[in-house]
């Protein structure tokens, strides 16, 4: 299942196997700063950018490794692997990203709690260390969601509608709701298009520009 979701993309590759040697598991980054200050220094530093902005990039790529393959999961093979933070384990790679692998062969009852489980203390640990906006984290991660939606669509059009319905009802619960909103769908969606109600301040990157779901093409259209 993690090997068939690994072919959408790097986002949905999580490694399968028992943790290797220096990998950690997820649920360290809740309790040890030094990580993520190290990601989110990499990541200023790659960008040009200041801490907010880095903050909020180093999670929303964090984010959309924690959601994608799950959700793909979920969608093409009607199971949700149950990657826990405890279950998932985290490496760094030669670029300065992070790989994970996870050895579970359990199933978890339902994907939105499961992404509960993993997002919501991140969006702590991240706020811990940067004074970002919790909206704008979670509007980030609601982010990873739709663009998931649109990738799964592309490399499986027979699976579009569940692909939509699965991210709907996920972009309706907890923490997501309210983070932004459906409209009529847009080349490459299909059923829906999301625009969120934040924005991610990738435009504050030398060089960077308005995402495609950003709040502010709305004020500036």
């Amino acid at each position: 299942m993690l090997a068939d979701v690994a072919g959408l993309g790097p986002y949905f590759t999580i490694g399968t196997g028992p943790a290797e040697e220096g990998e950690r598991p997820v649920a360290d980054l809740h309790t040890d700063p030094q990580p993520l200050q190290d990601r989110i220094a990499h990541v200023r530093r790659s960008l040009r950018s200041d801490n907010r902005v880095a903050a909020s990039l180093a999670f929303q790529g964090l984010a959309a490794q924690l959601v994608s393959a799950p959700y793909a999961a979920a969608v093409l093979h009607g199971v949700v692997p149950a990657l826990t933070p405890d279950d998932l384990h985290w490496r760094r790679t030669p670029d300065g990203g992070w790989a994970l692998r996870s050895g579970t062969t359990r199933s978890a009852p339902a994907l939105g709690p499961l992404l509960d489980e993993l997002l919501v203390p991140l969006v702590a640990a991240v706020r811990a260390q940067v004074a970002v906006s919790e909206r704008l984290l979670w509007g980030n991660a609601a982010s990873t969601i739709a663009a998931a939606k649109r990738l799964v669509t592309a490399a499986r059009p027979a699976a579009a509608a569940r692909a939509a319905e699965v991210a709907q009802a996920l972009l309706a619960s907890g923490a997501l709701a309210g983070s932004g909103e459906l409209l009529a769908p847009r080349e490459p969606d299909r059923f829906w298009t999301f625009r969120r109600r934040s924005c991610c301040l990738y435009y504050r990157v030398p060089g960077g520009g308005l995402c495609g779901d950003c709040v502010l093409t709305r004020a500036s259209g």
